[in-house]
């Protein structure tokens, strides 16, 4: 078994630290109120078993609250004053320099919490840690000084999450979607650069990858692009092409037909179709920002975007190409093809691709072999989008939705002064969010100790100070000036704002997005109750909760002008926080606390046995009322050769649900050549993965993709993720 020590670095566990410090607490007290040695193992057995049943890794804080427990237990209360009273010396030496000591395991590489935070970012190479560090420097300001006590106090406790606080201090938003085809058309700027239009979809490409690096070291969040965008260019190229190969021929002297001059000229354009998607794929991948990572960029693929039938044709191309690419995957370094984790891709289905005999039916069934095999794209359904939002567009990076626009309808005008602003015409592309606060639903239920009226109260206590936590959020980008980072607010991603003007005015009216953010909807439901929410008689509570978070949203947004927006958190490290914290406030209880994670969002537990169109049915209902992001998922077994199947499931989202995905497994195992899927094991109370050919359990020395929040993680997870991942079962 190991232990987490407080900068974050993992050791074995060992009784005798426990047995020593019991001692030197009983050493000082009088003779006759010592406890004896026989107590003193009972207390450190007691102790370690408790650490054991936990199924984790415990933190010291939490081996140290059950020491005190058990002295007091055994009647020894002054020794438990004297052992609560040196904890207390200790944190207040250890409280001058935590951050210290925090960096300093980052840099030695022994931050444990820091290796398994985020499953697409490498801890060990210099920009990562880079980045970790100044968020250990940017957390430790945050705390001390920028945000109000009770708030710091109820994050760390876990009663809500304050997410990105290592990146609060500055001013920076969450996540966008980048107005790509005002910067491709009408230019920008990138590093003190004129970019001016490019003059060929491969060089379009190029630049749209250098925008993407360059907008994600300007906000950590995710962002989106649409192919949409690039789409033009290929007629551009297409006009190119043509006048070099008419060219090529009057220097041969030879009379061409118009056919054999379209063959020839298509030809070349799907090479430079495919070198350009090439761009995108590769530089994506390889491409570290200034946060140690590669961008978090989805791309968005919906052939109605398209402004015409023949950019609508050149947009199936490209499409076509990335589906192509995607399905390939990319080596790594033995030269074997893999799955990538970015750019995710995002596979819009609509009336003309949905089924066979319609023009597109060719990308959607080359889509749901991808999907099969990679993983991606995932799909959002036009025709319930349409119904639920009256518009269609793709969120800002994994899930995260924009508030359909009313600042239009308003007659706000083009407040962000885009150079592609049309009147009239609703806008999504330069939009973003402000940030994100999530509330605990599990830790309301156990709050309020399964009373119904204590847990409404309780919710609404907790709820106002997730609002006041936002506009902590909010007001920190107030005043913030253009200058603070040109790519996006002076040069198109989001606005071409004056030099030193404020970003005020897209803070409110609809422009952007605030989100409260929800984990463990199940779990509060489950312990309320005593069942899942998917039980018919449990449902309708689930939603009396979202219905009332959503209230609570149109409440804040009446009252403020601020387009506060119900989100589905992915909890992709958070949920590893949650349950201990659940565990330590409330201790370990049954089908509640007993796991390292609790669910994400409102979906059904990970192991419940439903089918995949059941639970997309299920959570369809869920997902409207979380406006401003989710998206549902089923688990699948190995579909490549079951792609009818795959198909099914497409249409089913089509006719029921915005967005969805399916997860299948995509592995190799360096050591052997292994590519079915690797396991998780259980070795000396820790959670590993392992090879089942050669028993390789390296991780430097295997590749391991699964989807835990919305995107693909290639990194390896913390404990509770892991076991949650290891708890999934099969949906189809």
């Amino acid at each position: 078994m190991k232990i987490i020590k407080r900068n974050g670095s993992e050791v074995p566990f060992d009784i005798t630290k426990i047995i020593n410090a019991i001692g030197k607490a009983n050493d000082v007290v009088d003779e006759d109120l010592r406890m004896t040695n026989t107590q003193i193992h009972r207390i450190a057995d007691s102790v370690e078993k408790a650490c054991i049943e936990l199924g984790r890794s415990p933190s010291v804080e939490e081996i140290q609250d059950m020491v005190e427990e058990q002295i007091m237990a055994h009647g020894a209360y002054e020794v438990a004053k004297r052992y609560i009273t040196y904890r207390y010396t200790r944190s207040l030496v250890r409280q001058s320099n935590t951050t210290d000591d925090r960096i300093l395991s980052l840099i030695e590489c022994n931050n444990e919490e820091a290796k398994q935070e985020n499953s697409n970012k490498n801890p060990v190479v210099n920009s990562t840690q880079r980045d970790y560090m100044a968020g250990e420097v940017s957390r430790d300001i945050t705390n001390r000084l920028l945000l109000p006590p009770d708030i710091v106090e109820a994050h760390e406790e876990g009663i809500i999450h304050f997410h990105d606080t290592d990146y609060y201090a500055q001013h920076m938003h969450n996540c966008d979607l980048v107005n790509l085809e005002d910067m491709l058309q009408n230019g920008t700027v990138i590093t003190d650069t004129l970019i001016e239009r490019p003059h060929s979809f491969a060089t379009a490409c190029n630049i749209a990858t250098q925008i993407v690096a360059q907008v994600a070291s300007n906000q950590y969040g995710g962002q989106s692009i649409s192919l949409a965008h690039l789409a033009p260019f290929v007629q551009v190229s297409r006009e190119k092409i043509r006048a070099i190969v008419r060219d090529e021929i009057s220097t041969l002297g030879v009379i061409p037909t118009s056919e054999q001059v379209d063959d020839i000229v298509e030809k070349r354009l799907r090479e430079e179709i495919r070198r350009g998607v090439q761009t995108i794929q590769y530089q994506v991948v390889t491409l570290l920002t200034t946060n140690g990572q590669a961008p978090f960029v989805t791309v968005f693929m919906y052939l109605n975007e398209a402004k015409s039938e023949q950019e609508k044709k050149d947009l199936a191309i490209i499409i076509e190409e990335t589906l192509l690419q995607r399905y390939e995957g990319v080596k790594n370094e033995k030269g074997i093809w893999v799955t990538p984790a970015f750019p995710k891709l995002i596979y819009v289905l609509e009336e003309d691709n949905v089924d066979e005999g319609t023009p597109y039916w060719y990308l959607t069934k080359l889509a749901a072999k991808c999907t099969a095999k990679r993983m991606v794209p995932d799909y959002i359904s036009e025709k319930k989008m349409l119904e639920l939002k009256g518009d269609v567009y793709t969120c800002m990076g994994c899930r995260s939705f924009l508030t359909p626009d009313r600042f239009t309808d308003a007659g706000v005008g083009n407040i962000a002064n885009a150079g592609n602003y049309e009147p009239g015409k609703h806008k999504y592309y330069g939009r973003f969010n402000q940030g994100v606060v999530t509330i605990n639903l599990p830790d309301v239920a156990l709050s309020s100790g399964g009373n119904m009226e204590k847990f409404w109260n309780i919710f609404e206590e907790r709820l106002e100070l997730c609002h006041r936590a936002l506009r902590c959020r909010h007001e920190r980008l107030k005043g913030t000036l253009s200058d603070a980072a040109p790519i996006l607010w002076q040069y198109g991603a989001l606005a071409r704002l004056q030099k030193g003007e404020k970003i005020d005015k897209l803070l409110y009216g609809g422009y952007s997005t605030i989100s409260l953010g929800y984990a463990g909807l199940y779990e509060c439901v489950k312990y309320m109750t005593g069942k899942s929410h998917t039980d018919p008689s449990a449902t309708p509570f689930a939603l009396d909760i979202m219905q009332k978070m959503n209230d609570k949203c149109k409440e804040w947004k009446t009252a403020e002008n601020i387009d506060y927006s119900l989100y589905g958190t992915p909890l992709e490290s958070t949920t590893y926080k949650f349950a201990k914290c659940l565990q330590k406030r409330f201790g370990i209880i049954e089908g509640i606390t007993d796991k390292g994670y609790i669910t994400n969002s409102y979906h059904v537990h990970v192991t419940e046995q439903i089918d995949a169109f059941t639970k997309l049915k299920f959570e369809a209902q869920f997902q409207h009322l979380s406006p401003g992001g989710a998206i549902s998922y089923v688990e699948v077994p190995d579909m490549q050769n079951n792609l009818e199947a795959v198909l099914q499931v497409m249409r089913f989202i089509y006719d029921n649900i915005i967005y969805a995905e399916l997860n299948t497994k995509s592995d190799y195992c360096q050591v052997c050549g292994w590519d079915g899927e690797i396991g998780i094991v259980e070795d000396d109370g820790k959670l590993i993965w392992r090879c089942p050919r050669c028993g390789n359990t390296d991780q430097s020395k295997m590749n391991v993709a699964r989807r835990t929040c919305g995107y693909i993680g290639t990194q390896f997870w913390n404990q509770g993720r892991t076991q949650e991942i290891k708890d999934r079962v099969l949906h189809l």
